[in-house]
């Protein structure tokens, strides 16, 4: 079973909180997703894997440690997904980027892939996929399915705020994902909204309707 990480970080804790508040402004809001995606990075990375080197200091030659293992991917769910790309960038400059865009069918409800396009080398990557909500699971379930047909074998899913019932689609499709959110939430509603949630993500980030 995939294991599910709640960050309680007093900083992720609190910038949250004005993410979710109604009367905070788009830039602020841009910024503090940003922010918050900087600090979940540092979350997300505590278990990579390290190696051994020699390296000059002006005094002397010492043992060090770099990071080993595969090189690392960060996948944002279009649109939404852009908002946490940069916050996360910040701690991993080298990481390449890909995208994946999902749309809803309106008969189906389900999301159909209208656009991926991801690093050449897939097999040899960690991925990250981020998206600030995790709501039905639907795309993030189509996201990681995106992923694994093209060959992905190590996927971590990272998001602001969780519903239950996402988290529980994602372990049910897709039990070798681990899933780091800030919050988990209470529920969905009627309309498949995150409550208390944060309203729809992409027209804060964007300034949209």
């Amino acid at each position: 079973m995939s294991k599910v990480f709640v960050f309680d970080h007093p900083l992720i804790q609190h910038k949250l909180t004005y993410i979710r508040d109604k009367n905070t402004g788009t830039k602020e809001f841009r910024e503090l997703v940003d922010e918050v995606a900087t600090l979940m990075a540092f979350e997300i990375t505590r278990d990579l894997p390290l190696e051994e080197i020699d390296v000059e200091t002006p005094v002397t030659t010492a043992k060090a440690k770099v990071l080993s293992g595969k090189k690392m991917a960060i996948v944002p769910i279009l649109r939404a997904g852009i908002g946490m790309v940069d916050g996360v960038l910040k701690l991993i400059p080298a990481a390449k980027v890909g995208h994946i865009g999902l749309y809803r069918d309106p008969v189906t409800l389900k999301p159909i892939e209208y656009y991926a396009k991801l690093p050449a080398d897939v097999e040899e990557r960690d991925f990250i996929i981020v998206d600030p909500m995790l709501a039905t699971g639907g795309s993030a379930v189509e996201a990681i399915n995106s992923l694994k047909k093209r060959g992905a074998k190590s996927i971590k899913f990272m998001c602001l705020i969780a519903a239950p019932e996402g988290v529980e689609e994602i372990q049910k499709q897709h039990n070798d994902v681990d899933i780091y959110i800030a919050a988990l939430d209470e529920k969905l509603d009627d309309h498949g909204y995150i409550v208390p949630g944060l309203g729809d993500a992409g027209d804060r980030l964007f300034g949209t309707k």
